[in-house]
């Protein structure tokens, strides 16, 4: 076995071996809980899931941490925003919210999103205001070395400096030349413009709340440090892997690593991104109108579905979305679907949505499913090997050769259950949950018991009627030698 990951510091594809022997270490970012959870945030919390996923099969165990920036310029602005004079939200819980209280009601909205998509909650999911002490001694580390300052305005702030960290640069390879300045301070107090805040001053606009004391006067904890504290203290100085979406490549990640390193820390030892979400091939945009969100996505198509589109892609690669896309794939989910659902029936006896546990010690994903994810994990090479399995399933139904069929049933199930399609699917009290399924198999059945009683009675008038009422349920009744099976069109 060997397993490949391109590292985006390196710029290369390199061989994945843990620091800890049968053990993984995964920080990636989480979200800044100032809004609804946007289709970017999803599709990155998915291809580290499936990234988790596949780690775990090929044997290792790893601890994830997914942080949440619940303090945040944008929290703060949106809690003012709904105390001012007039503030008409059209909401009610955005009137008067505090900023703890918003971060804490957007945090849950992201929890249920991750949670419907299958997404499995970390081994640890920290909040940046829980970890205050452990920010304060990483500034004081930098601070000691050199590589940090008090600003020189008195605002409070501490700064990074970035010209004394040589390596700064490294993860997107530039120089600091050629760098923006750092807009998350004002720049009265700082060196170099491109000196990012490690620690912002209290200002008097902001709530009482919103502040710590710290050696450097009260105040809040700047964005890029969080993680680094966070990633610091569960997972070690070092670690395998730090993952995020590309927008966060620079400036966030590459603070990060030259905050950390310059404090000491060995840090990460690879960088995994993912690659963004278009409309049509362009950037999404609110202000052009052209964006979509999982609640939207999952108001047309199921968990499963949309799990399938965001995860389909290489995670590198962009992702573009069309109006058509959804209907893609599900087309795709219904090819499996379709197959799984016949071959349980026919060889198990297992009725549509009825539990089946994968014989995962006699049965394996196939090889060329493996090649690919061990590959990058190349998830599109990987789904072609599903859907040749789910063919070469199907043609074993149909010649009657049960047990090819179901050596190709058991691996497409390894496979879905390794993608994360089955959890998307399950849970909940919905259409797609299995009290909801055990439901439906228990009317349909009933339904095709009085259709083989009339067809036994040669009513077949009254057969077709139960036949044309599940079609227009949107149910397809096949007849075959073994008897009648249902399925979802």
């Amino acid at each position: 076995m060997s397993i490949r990951f391109y590292d985006t510091k390196q710029a290369q594809v390199r061989d994945f071996v843990p620091l800890t022997p049968g053990r993984v270490g995964l920080y990636y970012c989480g979200a800044t809980v100032q809004g609804m959870p946007h289709v970017g945030h999803v599709r990155s919390a998915i291809a580290f899931d499936i990234l988790v996923r596949w780690l775990e099969y090929r044997g290792l165990r790893v601890d994830v941490v997914r942080n949440v920036t619940d303090i945040d310029d944008k929290i703060l602005e949106k809690s003012a925003a709904s105390f001012a004079p007039g503030f008409e939200g059209g909401d009610p819980y955005l009137e008067q919210e505090d900023w703890f209280a918003l971060a804490y009601r957007f945090e849950q909205a992201f929890a249920l999103a991750y949670d419907t998509l299958g997404v499995r909650r970390p081994t640890y999911e920290p909040r940046a205001t829980g970890h205050i002490t452990e920010m304060h001694e990483l500034i004081a580390r930098l601070v000691d070395a050199g590589h940090a300052y008090p600003a020189t305005d008195g605002s409070g702030d501490v700064y990074f400096d970035v010209r004394s960290y040589p390596d700064y640069g490294a993860l997107t390879r530039q120089r600091v030349e050629d760098m923006q300045a750092a807009p998350d301070a004002d720049p009265r107090g700082k060196r170099d413009p491109r000196d990012f805040a490690l620690w912002k001053g209290h200002k008097d606009t902001d709530p009482a709340t919103a502040s710590w004391p710290s050696p450097w006067g009260r105040g809040r904890p700047g964005w890029h440090l969080e993680c680094s504290a966070m990633a610091g203290k569960y997972l070690g100085s070092a670690f395998d892997i730090h993952g995020g979406g590309l927008d966060l490549r620079f400036p966030h990640h590459e603070n990060e690593l030259a905050q950390s390193t310059a404090a000491g820390d060995d840090f990460a030892n690879f960088w995994m991104h993912n690659g963004m979400v278009t409309y049509q091939g362009e950037k999404m945009s609110k202000s052009v109108g052209n964006t979509i969100s999982p609640e939207e996505m999952l108001a047309t198509a199921s968990p499963r579905v949309v799990r399938y589109f965001l995860g389909q892609a290489h995670y590198r690669s962009q992702l573009d979305y069309k109006p058509t896309s959804l209907q893609e794939a599900a087309a795709a989910v219904e090819r499996i679907d379709t197959f799984t659902s016949n071959a349980l029936q026919r060889i198990h006896q297992v009725a549509p949505g009825g539990d089946f546990e994968v014989d995962m010690e006699h049965f394996a994903v196939t090889g060329d499913f493996a090649a690919a994810m061990d590959d990058d994990l190349n998830v599109p090479q990987a789904l072609a090997a599903l859907h040749e399995s789910v063919r070469r399933g199907n043609k074993a139904l149909a010649a009657g050769e049960l047990g090819e069929a179901d050596v190709a049933l058991q691996q497409v199930l390894a496979m879905t259950s390794t993608l994360g399609l089955d959890d998307a699917a399950a849970g909940g009290s919905g259409a797609g949950s299995p009290a909801a399924q055990e439901a439906l198999d228990t009317l349909v059945q009933a339904q095709l018991a009085e259709r083989i009683e009339a067809r036994a009675a040669k009513d077949w008038a009254r057969a077709d009627r139960i036949r044309d009422t599940l079609a227009a349920a949107g149910i397809v009744v096949e007849d075959s030698a073994d008897g009648a099976r249902w399925s979802l069109k």
